[in-house]
């Protein structure tokens, strides 16, 4: 099985009824405690009067850093219906079939500020804070989670091919095994110069976790098999890993 990280949405949908999500069904529950840390830190954070610029947004959010206030009481849905926006699009999840989401909750974990780590499948309520936050209580939540994730995380990835499809904030909160792991870069070429383009990347990260979804075949187990896997749909390279330099699959977009 190959393991697929995704950062999380800046952008939430949040469910319009349900029940409030519980810690204890959350996958990874050696978290929960830093889970709840980081829980009250935030709720508290959000409450006071310069909350806005504490999370690093601006006034048309209000209305969401005000729901941090009150996340435990929510409505929570599945994190693949939560998390929205230009990657998640992309991946389609809606559209699969039941196979295929089957593999994708199996497959998908989302490295998330206030999680930690979340299966696809967990449920959660929306909320608004960014890895790069620093809360009071925490510190920086890059280096909080830094601290947490690989007891939860390592072996989860024991003998899987991780493909890497985190921002770079996000990536900073775990590192996972160099040799089993893929860094997913994507690059757009025009007249021979190649540009990174941050909306594109986003997108065609999203078309490449539903194309490892949705393939027929076995899921790639090694760098090279992942090569071949995204040079079915795009033109890309394998730039190998060295020591503790995890490798790099660069996907390039050609006019």
């Amino acid at each position: 099985m190959v393991l697929i990280l995704l950062p999380p949405s800046e952008g939430k949908t949040a469910a319009p009824k349900g029940q409030p999500f519980e810690l204890s069904e959350l996958s990874f529950g050696q978290l929960n405690e830093a889970r709840q840390e980081v829980l009250d830190a935030l709720a508290q954070a959000s409450s006071h009067p310069e909350a806005l610029a504490h999370l690093g947004v601006g006034a048309s959010l209000a209305a969401e850093v005000e729901r941090n206030t009150r996340l435990q009481a929510e409505p929570a849905a599945a994190a693949h219906t939560v998390y929205s926006g230009v990657l998640y699009d992309a991946l389609g999840y809606r559209s699969m079939t039941a196979t295929q989401k089957r593999k994708a909750d199996a497959a998908v974990v989302v490295i998330s500020a206030l999680w930690g780590a979340i299966g696809f499948a967990d449920r959660i309520p929306a909320y608004r804070l960014s890895m790069s936050v620093a809360l009071p209580e925490t510190g920086k939540l890059a280096a909080y989670w830094k601290k947490h994730l690989p007891a939860a995380l390592d072996g989860r990835a024991d003998g899987e091919l991780v493909v890497d499809c985190r921002s770079s904030s996000y990536a900073a909160a775990w590192a996972p095994p160099a040799e089993r792991s893929v860094v997913v870069n994507v690059f757009q070429e025009r007249a021979g110069k190649r540009t990174v383009v941050s909306h594109f990347a986003k997108h065609t990260r999203g078309e490449l976790a539903r194309h490892l979804l949705t393939r027929r075949g076995k899921a790639p187990a090694t760098p090279d098999a992942l090569l071949k896997a995204a040079q079915e749909a795009w033109w890309a390279e394998l730039v190998p890993g060295t020591g503790r330099k995890p490798h790099a699959l660069n996907i390039v977009l050609r006019d």
